[in-house]
């Protein structure tokens, strides 16, 4: 079976995709810290994982997954240590760059898959510009909240996805097992937010770093992180995401 992912496809095939109007999907996230347990790689491993496994899903439209942007907007977790951010400027000029090379492939249509909440804001922001700057029709969301209802189920304490937290503990777990500190999870929890979605569209803003809201870098509870709930917020992230690329991305 062809694989998914554009790394592995000969530039023969990538063009033969590109004719039959193949989606594009590019994956976005991020290289930060994520508390005493995980490796800074969490964002750029699960989003990558969650795309592949929705393009393998959706199998009945002409998929290609790109190769992740492994860097975001992560000033906010600079004080830790272990993590590269982007500013607005260079994080517009590289997301444009990626897109006009699609563009100039062929390629028609983009789902921009997001894998980090200090995105989400850019990216928004930025999609005027793709749709002037490029002939491209891109949408973006983000795995953790399009999947929100289909991860719900299996938090034992959480509303949504945190941070270095039970949901993305867990996943690491199913998915990357040696990416987890297993000896520093009894120390891997801080201040739960108590509506995560909520935090995200405040009525009044002021940047704040994660050292201002945990000593750890943790928000949430990593301690009651499990393989099994980790497969199973994989397998709705992937359900979730896969219904959308079925829908042509909302690109109809």
């Amino acid at each position: 079976m062809t694989s998914v992912l554009w790394q592995e496809l000969t530039a023969e095939e990538l063009r033969s995709k590109a004719a039959g109007d193949a989606l594009v999907v590019l994956p976005v996230a991020s290289m930060e810290q994520h508390g005493p347990h995980l490796a800074v790689g969490v964002d750029t491993v699960l989003c990558g994982a969650v795309c592949k496994l929705a393009a393998e899903k959706a199998r009945d439209r002409e998929i290609v997954v790109a190769p992740t942007l492994w860097c975001g907007m992560a000033e906010h977790h600079m004080a830790f240590g272990g993590t590269f951010t982007f500013d607005i400027p260079t994080y517009r000029a590289v997301l444009l760059a990626l897109l006009k090379s699609i563009e100039r492939h062929g390629f028609h249509r983009v789902v921009i898959v997001n894998g980090h909440g200090g995105n989400i804001a850019a990216l928004t922001a930025f999609l005027p510009d793709f749709a002037r700057e490029t002939t491209l029709r891109v949408t973006a969301t983000t795995y953790f909240m399009l999947a929100r209802d289909g991860m719900a189920p299996f938090m034992e304490d959480q509303t949504g996805v945190q941070h270095a937290c039970e949901v993305e503990t867990s996943m690491m777990l199913a998915i990357a097992p040696d990416l987890v500190r297993g000896d520093r999870l009894p120390e891997a929890f801080g201040l739960a937010d108590s509506d995560p979605v909520a935090a995200m569209d405040p009525n009044v803003n002021r940047y704040s770093t994660f050292r201002d809201r945990t000593e750890t870098g943790v928000i949430g509870d990593a301690r009651r992180a499990s393989a099994g709930k980790g497969r199973d917020f994989i397998e709705a992230s992937a359900e979730a995401l896969a219904a959308l690329l079925r829908d042509g991305g909302g690109l109809r």
